[in-house]
């Protein structure tokens, strides 16, 4: 009995300590849900979708860069008084068809007023306002009006049409004044606004980002400045936004709205601005000067397409070709020629033809320049004197022959007689008749009444110099043609590449 009971509580004992060691040990107890919080947890996956939401980041406090910008901002009403013969109505649709045809002046002459609307924004305290050239342009008055309703008499100190900028001023003192910031730091992606009246809506602020850099439109057209690098913007822009500042979310202007790009009239996201680091040098020189002073080196150059990096063997796409030389110019002086490449001035890189615009212009006029080139697969520099840019710097019915090879072109051969008929000043090469559609040819830009000089450098003056080396081009492989584009004034050279079926 004694012994019986030994073995009850031995028993007992035992089975507290197992039980308690298998309540401290367990593995389940190390696997409980207060040890492993960052896995169950639902809170923590819920709050990395939605910690943003509910703030307000102060970077991009849209009404507060209104508030402080907008203020600067004014409408400019410009009005254009023109001179021009009648027919003895308004806006005869005979007013075109008589002057290119007889060039004559016709009925009496009458005065047309015209007004433009835009937008501009004080740049100093002092009454300098930055807007757009083709608002103030040939303007007989100039209104500027305030935020406040306050109206002024504006005096144009100087327009550049190569940018589209003007300068104009108001008298008066303490204005409210929006700052020029640096393009360069601008970034694709970053949130801009822009402030101005369009469509007659005064003061409209609208918001977008950068949508792209280095836009080019394909300046020299009758809206186009010759100097671009626009920033693109989706941000709503509208005709009235024109001279309007693009403000960085820091509230600094770096861009002045110029154009759009739109099927309709109206907005559709595609909006282009001149860079502010840009407008700081024209806003100098205008000024200073009431114009813009830029070099000239006397070349019409092209950017470099893989049919022209073929041909001339180059490396790589970089740099700009020269497609035609001024007489007489800086470059013809220095002995640069046609399809020499450009690819750097003063040992400072040529990426396109549009930098090398824009390297060109700011040259001073007298300064020497050293051009590097490569001519014939070599390279080597030459020395220029940079002169000043000037300010101000038909089609024939004849068939002609289609070529054997056909790349869409029916040419015929240019003769003094046949340049006396249509009007040309070039009286050797071969005049373009006909471009049949969808050809190689019309690809490439070629239109009826253009004049083919050369093909692969070699001058051309009859037909079967033109069919000859194109039967010695194997299919697949490209030709240079310089065609020359002549008009009233002037004429321009460009070099073309066609590739052969």
């Amino acid at each position: 009995m004694k012994k019986t009971v030994i073995i009850a509580l031995a028993s007992f004992v035992l089975g507290l300590l197992l039980a308690g060691y298998v309540f401290v040990y367990s593995p389940d107890k190390a696997a409980s849900p207060s040890a492993a919080p960052d896995r169950l947890e639902p809170a923590s996956y819920s709050s990395n979708l939605y910690a943003s939401a509910p703030e307000v980041r102060a970077d991009l406090d849209f009404a507060k860069i209104a508030a402080d910008v907008g203020p600067a901002v004014v409408k400019i009403e410009s009005e254009r008084v023109e001179k021009r013969q009648s027919l003895g109505f308004d806006d005869s649709p005979f007013d075109d068809f008589w002057d290119r045809f007889f060039g004559q002046p016709r009925g009496r002459e009458q005065e047309y007023r015209s007004t433009a609307m835009g937008t501009g924004f004080f740049i100093s305290a002092d009454g300098f306002i930055l807007t757009n050239n083709h608002l103030v342009q040939n303007a007989a008055q100039v209104k500027v009006v305030t935020v406040q309703g306050d109206d002024y008499t504006a005096k144009v100190v100087g327009t550049d049409p190569r940018t589209d900028l003007a300068l104009v001023k108001v008298g008066g003192k303490n204005f409210p004044v929006a700052v020029l910031g640096d393009s360069a730091q601008v970034r694709v992606g970053e949130w801009v606004l822009a402030i101005g009246n369009p469509l007659g809506m005064e003061h409209t602020v609208t918001a977008g980002i950068v949508s792209a850099k280095g836009r080019q439109l394909g300046g020299g057209g009758a809206n186009v400045p010759q100097y671009e690098d626009y920033i693109q913007t989706d941000t709503a822009i509208n005709r009235g936004n024109s001279g309007g500042p693009l403000v960085n979310m820091r509230g600094e202007v770096i861009g002045i709205n110029s154009n759009i790009l739109t099927p309709s009239g109206g907005s559709v996201g595609i909006g282009f601005a001149i860079p502010s680091n840009l407008a700081k040098k024209v806003v100098e020189q205008l000024k200073a000067k009431g114009r813009v002073v830029r070099g000239k080196l006397g070349i019409v150059g092209q950017n470099i397409d893989e049919g022209i990096r073929d041909n001339l063997n180059l490396k790589s796409k970089k740099g700009a070709m020269i497609a035609s030389v001024e007489e007489g110019g800086p470059a013809d002086r220095a002995g640069l020629k046609p399809y020499d490449v450009i690819t750097a001035l003063n040992g400072s890189p040529v990426e396109n033809m549009n930098d090398l615009r824009f390297k060109i212009a700011d040259l001073q006029p007298g300064a020497k320049v050293e051009v590097t080139i490569v001519r014939k697969g070599e390279s080597k520099t030459v020395t220029a004197v940079v002169e000043e840019l000037d300010e101000a710097s038909g089609t024939s019915a004849t068939q002609g022959t289609r070529t054997q090879k056909d790349i869409g072109l029916s040419l015929t051969a240019m003769t003094p007689q046949l340049a006396r008929q249509y009007g040309y000043r070039t009286t050797q090469g071969l005049l373009i008749t006909e471009v049949r559609n969808g050809s190689e040819a019309e690809r490439k830009g070629l239109s009826q009444g253009l004049i083919i000089l050369q093909v692969n450098q070699r001058p051309v003056t009859t037909i079967r110099e033109f069919e000859s080396i194109l039967e010695k081009t194997p299919s697949g492989r490209s030709i240079m043609v310089l065609v020359r584009q002549e008009s009233d004034a002037a004429s321009q050279d460009t070099i073309v590449t066609l590739r052969m079926p």
